[in-house]
């Protein structure tokens, strides 16, 4: 026998991680930023004061060549 209440909130609960996990992938901390891989492919630098900002973009000038910072 199912229950399709349940059923329903379960499903709204997982599409609640799904959004919340919309963090993203870290890919590298510089001080307090850090450098995230969205779901969506999109690179963000997030947080950080200017010197580690400095250090994050002259890291990705580097390293990842197709990001823009």
């Amino acid at each position: 026998m199912s229950y399709p209440r349940c059923q329903i909130v379960i499903m709204k609960l997982n599409l609640l991680a799904r959004l919340r996990r919309d963090e993203g992938e870290l890919i590298a901390r510089f001080g307090t930023a850090r450098l995230v891989k969205k779901l969506s492919g999109k690179i963000e630098l997030i947080g950080g004061s200017a010197d580690d900002r400095i250090a994050a973009k002259e890291w990705a000038s580097l390293f990842l060549h197709e990001a823009r910072v």
